[in-house]
């Protein structure tokens, strides 16, 4: 038995092949732009990079460490004073 194929369902099958890959290119462009347009605006608001923000955090943390022993030195060296003791 020989399968019978319409020319009409073959020229509609490869039309919706064309379409969906032209919605996928379309997709592409229009993320393409959205993302070209969210760094245009984020680099004109002069926004910090995630980078940027961790190592001053990092560096904060470190300086609040270094403060807390500079005053837990402190109040050991008055405590000394105020006893007398050399």
């Amino acid at each position: 038995m020989s399968q019978y194929r319409s020319p009409l369902l073959d020229e509609v099958s490869r039309l919706m092949s064309d379409a969906a890959g032209v919605a996928q290119g379309v997709r592409r462009e229009a993320e393409t732009i959205a993302k070209t347009q969210i760094e245009r605006i984020l680099s004109s608001m002069n926004v910090v990079t995630r980078e940027e923000f961790e190592a001053v955090r990092d560096m904060a943390a470190m300086a609040r460490e270094e403060n807390e022993k500079l005053e837990k030195r402190i109040a050991d060296l008055e405590a000394k004073l105020a006893s007398g003791a050399p």
